[in-house]
């Protein structure tokens, strides 16, 4: 029976990252036509032990497109679920029209739950190597960093997730909103890679979105020419942009 991917997969993050800066279509994408007004604002959130900053070249390439774009504020994603759904949930609020939502791996789950929460705030919802079937579906080393990670939360140390957001109140509403259908007609993408070293890809595996598989690791999700194919195609569906015409990425 073949194992699980290698963690050697990860450090493909770099050939991924070239690939996708010697792409033009990468530095010149596709804009929305100029008798619309503008494209649907993105909200993007970051994945675990990651940052805003993870996402700077996601960013800087959905402003090209003519977005308006938001980071999560969030500088290193160990917090509480429930409490950041909170603070996420006033973010979305702030743009005052439907937003696109981006979340990469834990911030695809946050992404995932907020969009339940308020599907009337959301255009479109993308999550990316998100194990939103069962957050706790990842490699043992990861796994291992988690309940580090909770232990140090238990001690008391500040803005840290704890044991007790996996059962306690504090994180009930992430929970049930995680498991909760999306309304019907929902705009939503998951992206997953069956050789992802980091999470399970059948956790990824959202019932309530179209699921495509990609090729690439977990840790490249945001510098994959792959992904930014699949958020083009959703991207230009959501916005009414025409498609014959406009350039895509290559296959």
């Amino acid at each position: 029976m073949k194992g699980p991917p290698s963690l050697q997969n990860e450090l493909r993050f770099w050939p991924e990252l070239a690939g996708l800066l010697a792409d033009p279509r990468f530095w010149a994408p596709t804009r929305a036509p100029s008798h619309r007004r503008g494209q649907h604002p993105v909200l993007l959130i970051p994945g675990f032990l990651a940052g805003d900053a993870s996402l700077t070249v996601l960013a800087g390439w959905l402003r090209r497109r003519g977005h308006t774009v938001r980071t999560s504020g969030i500088r290193l994603n160990v917090g509480c679920s429930g409490r950041d759904l909170e603070r996420l949930d006033a973010v979305l609020e702030a743009f005052g029209e439907p937003v696109v939502l981006i979340g990469q791996s834990r911030g695809g789950t946050l992404a995932r739950a907020l969009a339940a929460r308020r599907p009337d705030a959301v255009a479109a919802l993308v999550t990316l190597g998100s194990p939103v079937l069962d957050p706790l579906a990842v490699s043992p080393h990861v796994l291992r960093t988690v309940r580090s990670v909770a232990f140090l939360g238990d001690l008391g140390v500040r803005w840290l997730f704890s044991t007790e957001c996996r059962d306690g109140e504090c994180c009930s509403e992430f929970w049930a909103l995680l498991r909760r259908p999306l309304p019907p007609g929902s705009r939503a993408l998951a992206v997953y890679s069956r050789s992802d070293a980091i999470v399970d890809w059948r956790a990824c595996l959202d019932p309530d979105a179209e699921c495509v598989e990609i090729d690439g690791s977990h840790c490249g999700m945001a510098v994959n020419a792959g992904v930014y194919r699949e958020l083009e195609r959703l991207l230009e569906g959501v916005d009414d942009a025409p498609r014959a015409e406009e350039a895509s990425w290559s296959r």
